[in-house]
């Protein structure tokens, strides 16, 4: 955003931008994690995938889940794709996800 420098003529930006976004409210916390499907998505780096594999091991040690499922997002650096994050929500009750650098 480009702010007037009157007394040089210059135009300065300001770096902090303006950032608009549409309020989601959170979603409800479940009561009870037994018989729940548990869903487990990785961002493909190494230490992610080590936290997420160990908290499984975790979980599932403490936890009756009805059924645990594995997704892999394309690539660290890009957003999932939609229809990946489709298939998360319609084949999950909860979702768990970790970034480890």
């Amino acid at each position: 955003m480009p702010l007037d420098a009157p007394q040089t003529g210059q135009a300065v930006y300001d770096p902090r931008g303006v950032v608009e976004a549409v309020p989601v409210p959170i979603g409800k916390r479940v009561e009870a994690l037994n018989g729940l499907r548990l869903g487990i998505l990785s961002n493909k780096k190494w230490n992610g995938n080590n936290l997420l594999r160990k908290t499984q091991a975790i979980l599932q040690d403490q936890i009756d889940f009805a059924e645990v499922r594995f997704y892999e997002k394309e690539s660290f650096s890009k957003n999932a794709d939609p229809g990946l994050l489709g298939d998360i929500i319609a084949e999950n009750d909860i979702v768990l996800t970790a970034i480890g650098d």
